[in-house]
């Protein structure tokens, strides 16, 4: 028998980005509480040292951890790209980041073994959802590109029409001319623009989502019983800085309007 644990789930992000990673949870798992927690104060942390990352990061735990989570996902690439290690090493729960499970679900889809990853610049120049590529089955080819253009479309609203298909074109072209069949959104604002990334690409390239593909992950850990399930479908948000524009961007990202979150001092 599958043991219940009504503690939440705790997300954190250094913005609103991660709210796409709360949304795929919330729809695969409708009777799990969650907390999720954006840095706003701090946001981006693409272009910080990993040294302030990590402490960032740690800070964000410590906060989700005081409310007593049972599971940490960490929303954000940055930080899954350089906190992890520190993180599983302070934490007594479970922390689970965006990168492994979006390499993972690439690496099971592709077809040919050509792959291509798009990030912010920081997480492309990190090298780490190459690393987690190549870790996983050396010898694939994999090309990268950085879509620093993607970010304020997305939070602009701009996913579709003339302006985001010529972005996607230009960004996307050496990847389509390098004949990958697999492409990994390495970005939390990415899932806003499947449809004009899909269309520049072409049918044959499959997506990979890596909110979705983290949600499988905890999928993964709720079924083998190694974090309880829950018995409730409780949310609440935290922000370090009241973004003016949260009822327009969580219903963006979410898919849910919220009013409000609660501003809080990390």
């Amino acid at each position: 028998m599958t043991s219940t644990d009504p503690r939440p789930i705790g997300v954190f992000d250094s913005g609103v980005g991660g709210l796409t990673v709360l949304r795929a949870l919330r729809r695969r798992f409708p009777h799990e509480s969650m907390l999720y927690l954006g840095d706003t104060a701090r946001v981006p942390y693409g272009t910080k040292s990993a040294e302030v990352v990590t402490r960032y990061s740690l800070r964000n735990a410590a906060f989700l951890a005081g409310r007593d989570i049972k599971l940490l996902v960490v929303a954000c690439n940055t930080s899954s790209a350089v906190a992890l290690p520190a993180l599983r090493a302070t934490l007594g729960v479970p922390v689970l980041g965006v990168i492994e499970p979006g390499a993972r679900a690439a690496l099971r889809r592709t077809r040919s073994g050509v792959l291509g990853v798009i990030g912010t610049p920081g997480t492309i120049a990190s090298g780490a959802y190459q690393r987690a590529l190549a870790a996983e089955r050396p010898g694939i080819q994999i090309h990268a590109r950085a879509c620093p253009l993607f970010v304020p479309l997305a939070e602009e609203g701009w996913v579709e029409g003339d302006v985001p298909r010529l972005v996607a074109r230009e960004y996307l072209a050496p990847l389509r001319q390098a004949g990958i069949d697999t492409l990994v959104l390495g970005c939390t604002h990415y899932p806003l623009l499947k449809g004009v990334v899909a269309e520049a690409l072409g049918p044959a390239v499959e997506l990979v989502d890596s909110a979705e593909a983290t949600a499988d992950e905890v999928g993964t850990l709720l079924e083998a019983g190694t974090v309880g399930r829950g018995d409730g479908s409780g949310l609440h948000l935290y922000v370090t800085d009241l973004p003016q524009r949260m009822p327009e961007l969580s219903t963006r990202f979410l898919g849910e309007r919220i009013d409000a979150a609660e501003q809080v001092d990390i």
